[in-house]
């Protein structure tokens, strides 16, 4: 699918919903359940290399994973990139261009920083020139993440929209903006900023149905399915030590 394709799936009746995967064989099993595009885990992918989440991964790491995930499926397929895994905007132009290269067709770009483990809100300047040299090189579709919510910032709508405001001037073509989940501020937010909505899975999140109707156009849900299945795993191990007689 080329990049204007998958930038029309953000743009459809319903909510474009991403499958969100972490290796190869989750991509497949994502394409075999229906999904109509795939988008990366940059945690899960992390997790399962060993890393922490926050950039702790190399982007060479990181490149990889996604390498073997866009051969594995014929749908497309978008970059969890974090912040880019660099302060300087032509470096994160330059990883996305190696993205670009082998067929990724978007990247989710993000204003949250982790250090020490902790995620802060970071410069919104930095992200729209990261935005502005991504677009000289590349016309992929940038999910602009602010992390207003994320981070408890005292004003999470009104810095949302403001941060907003300022990646659609850069060149963003969509934003995300986790752990916005009352009707109300989604409603103000589609009603201000005129780029399709990214929003993330949580339990506190309106139905289906819902945010349809409140002019949501993109729903992901990160690691969370990746994190169900380990903790399964870690059960079903303790499980097999308990009821296997281990050698001596």
């Amino acid at each position: 699918m080329s990049i204007t394709s998958f930038k029309s799936l953000h743009h459809g009746t319903n909510p474009l919903i991403i499958g969100n995967v972490w290796d190869a064989h989750s991509a497949q099993l994502a394409e075999k359940s229906g999904f109509e595009a795939l988008g990366t885990s940059s945690h899960a992918i992390a997790n399962l290399l060993g890393y922490a989440d926050g950039e702790q991964i190399p982007f060479d790491e990181l490149f990889f994973m996604v390498q073997h995930i866009a051969k594995a499926v014929k749908i497309p397929v978008s970059v969890d990139l974090e912040a880019g895994y660099s302060d300087d905007p032509a470096t994160v132009a330059k990883h996305v261009k190696r993205l670009a290269d082998i067929g990724i067709v978007g990247i989710n770009l993000e204003d949250g920083k982790v250090s020490q483990g902790k995620r802060h809100l970071g410069s919104a300047e930095l992200l729209c020139e990261k935005i502005k040299a991504i677009k000289q090189i590349s016309d992929l579709y940038v999910n602009a993440r602010t992390d207003t919510y994320v981070t408890k910032h005292e004003d999470p709508l009104g810095e949302a929209i403001k941060r907003s405001n300022l990646y659609k001037k850069a060149g963003a073509d969509g934003i995300f903006v986790p752990l916005i989940e009352n009707a109300s501020d989604i409603r103000v937010f589609v009603s201000e900023i005129y780029l399709p909505l990214n929003v993330f899975l949580t339990p506190k999140l309106p139905a289906f149905a819902e945010l349809e109707q409140l002019g949501v156009k993109r729903i992901s849900h990160g690691a969370k399915l990746y994190e169900w299945l380990y903790k399964e795993a870690e059960g079903a191990l303790e499980e097999l030590k308990k009821t296997v007689k281990l050698p001596q």
